[in-house]
Order: C-alpha cells, then sequence, then structure tokens
C-alpha cells in the first residue's frame, strides 16, 4: 500500500542515488525531473483518492462483518427540501443510515438536525464551511473548523461527535495533523455514487448496487431529486436481495460519539 512517507523516503533515496552516481557518471537533468514528476503525481491521486490511505488511514468498510449489513452515508445535509424526503425514506423502508453534516447546514437548520438524531441515525462532522479550497487550510483551520462544528453539535444536541468524513475525500498532511490533534475517526466509503454528478439516475443505481456486498459503505448525498429516486431504488433493491441498510458506526463497531 502507497503511503506518503514511504513515497517521500523513496524518491529522496533516489535523488541521493543520483547525486553519488553523478561523481562517476553524468547523470541527466531529465532523471531528476522524470522522478519529481512521478512523485507530484502519486501525490496528487493519494491526496485525491481517500481509498489510498496515502495521507491517513480512513475506514472504509467491514470485510469481517456476519450479518447481511451494509450502511447509507448523505454528505453535505442538513437540507431542508432532501433531507426531509430521505428521511421518509429511511422510515418506510425501516432503514437507518449516517449523514456527514456542514456545520453551517446545521446551524441554519437545528430542527431538521435533531430530526435525523431523534429517528435513530447517527450523525457526522462534515466541515464547518466544506469550502472549495478546503483541501489548501492550514492544520490550524482545519482544527477551528471541525471544533466550531462539533461545538455547534454539542450545544443543538447533547452530543459529541467522533466521527469525520473529509470534504471531497481529499486528505494531506495538514489534515492528518488537524485529525492527530481532534482524534477524529476518518470514514471513507467503498462505493461511491457520483450522484452529484451529471451521470443519469440509472447509471448512479448500477455503480452502486454492482457487486455489492456486506460490509460496504455507500456515499449519497441528500442534495438532489436524482439521488432521492436512486434511493428509493436502492432500499427496494436491499430488501429483495435480504440485505439491511445500518448506521455506519454500527457497521464499523464503533462508537459515534464521545459522551
Amino acid at each position: 500500500m502507497l503511503r506518503f512517507t514511504t513515497i517521500n523516503a523513496i524518491t529522496a533515496a533516489v535523488f541521493i542515488l543520483f547525486i553519488v552516481a553523478d561523481y562517476f557518471l553524468e547523470v541527466p537533468i531529465y532523471a531528476y525531473v522524470i522522478v519529481a514528476v512521478i512523485w507530484i503525481l502519486i501525490t496528487l491521486m493519494g491526496s485525491m483518492f481517500i481509498s489510498w490511505d496515502y495521507h491517513i488511514t480512513s475506514l472504509h468498510r467491514n470485510i469481517t462483518i456476519t450479518d447481511n449489513n451494509i450502511a447509507i452515508s448523505f454528505d453535505d445535509g442538513p437540507n431542508l427540501e432532501y433531507t426531509p424526503k430521505v428521511l421518509s425514506l429511511l422510515k418506510q423502508f425501516n432503514a437507518k443510515a449516517t449523514f456527514f453534516c456542514i456545520g453551517k447546514h446545521i446551524e441554519a437548520e437545528k430542527d431538521l438536525f435533531n430530526r435525523i438524531i431523534s429517528e435513530g441515525h447517527t450523525v457526522g462532522n462534515h466541515t464547518y464551511s466544506h469550502a472549495s479550497n478546503f483541501g489548501f487550510f492550514s492544520s490550524e483551520k482545519v482544527i477551528s473548523e471541525l471544533k466550531r462544528t462539533n461545538k455547534l453539535v454539542k450545544e443543538v444536541s447533547g452530543h459529541e461527535m467522533t466521527m469525520y468524513r473529509p470534504a471531497f475525500g481529499v486528505t494531506n498532511p495538514r489534515i492528518r495533523k488537524a485529525l492527530a490533534t481532534t482524534h477524529f475517526i476518518s470514514i471513507g466509503w467503498s462505493k461511491r455514487s457520483f450522484d452529484t454528478t451529471n451521470l443519469s439516475e440509472e447509471i448512479i443505481f448500477k455503480r452502486i448496487t454492482k457487486n455489492l456486498k456486506k460490509g460496504d459503505i455507500i456515499l449519497l448525498h441528500d442534495s438532489s431529486d436524482k439521488t432521492i429516486a436512486v434511493l428509493e431504488r436502492l432500499l427496494l433493491f436491499l430488501q429483495s436481495n435480504k440485505m439491511q441498510s445500518v448506521t455506519v458506526d454500527q457497521l464499523l463497531e464503533i462508537e459515534p460519539y464521545a459522551n
């Protein structure tokens, strides 16, 4: 498995080897450039693909589970238009889910946020702002966003969240440092729906259900009619295949709250 520290060590070793070799024969400059470009590409991809566990170790699935359970997770809520529709469908099919909520959205929809919890679902931290440049935030700013959201949730619901879903799935050394300080558990996914893209409902549904296995974590967003349609089909699929959606924490056997 590729790791940031491992790739850095290998790259440094190659550069040292080049420098030593340069005493005996001329190492072309393009050799250094090629190694540097490879390092940049691997690091960029490792930062963008949370499943690589390149910078931090996230929990993506439970491969040892015995029950026929999966977990559906929703990012970016609560959303006044779509979250109630999601909750109604989950209730209809007796399914549970986990909502990774944005702090500023919680602030705007406190009653809806508490409804999520009261209906037996769990919640996690998805930053306060979900800013498009979040991946460039300093460790201090990441820590501030996570603590601000947790403080808000504590005031609104009495819960202190322990689970964190990286915004956009982006990780880097600054986020790693922030998580080491705040002690959040990073939660990834094994099935990414891409429901916020222009992909059709049919393609998204097939992406999720193809080779769906017990222990999988599905990523959706409670932010569109398309997702609502996909969710209803997914819940019917689970029902017909005798699979059950549970909360992420139940699936992974971890505690969602510190209190």
